[in-house]
């Protein structure tokens, strides 16, 4: 059992940036490939960024790329999203998620244990 605690949450204007973290405790950090998910009001929850256990390698959303960075400290048991250059569209709640397996997941499926969510509001 893995449990996991978003934070860093909150309302940017567009242009902006905000660092999301995520903090897990129970099992061994490390043994979890890590997601970031998205969901808007009345959407689907989609993916935006995995990586894989040991940090080396990443994958993005194509509507985030550029703009969006994942990072993971093993040491700290943390996930961290950093994004910049906010878009209006960006905005909804931000999960992470964990999944006890070494290949990155794309889909919520993939994934084995849920953060309760932060929301990430962009205005215009």
């Amino acid at each position: 059992q893995v449990q996991l605690m978003e934070s860093g949450g909150g309302l940017v204007q567009a242009g902006g940036s905000l660092r999301l973290s995520c903090a897990a405790s129970g099992r061994t950090f490390s043994n979890y490939c890590m997601g970031w998910f998205r969901q808007a009001p009345g959407k689907e929850r989609e993916f935006v960024a995995a990586i894989n256990r040991s940090g080396g390698s990443t994958y993005y959303t194509d509507s985030v790329k550029g703009r969006f960075t994942v990072s993971r400290d093993n040491a700290k048991n943390t996930v961290s999203l950093q994004m910049n250059s906010l878009k209006p569209e960006d905005t909804a709640v931000y999960y992470c998620a964990a999944r006890e397996n070494f290949l990155m997941g794309t889909t919520p499926r993939h994934y084995d244990y849920w953060g309760q969510g932060t929301q990430v509001t962009v205005s215009s």
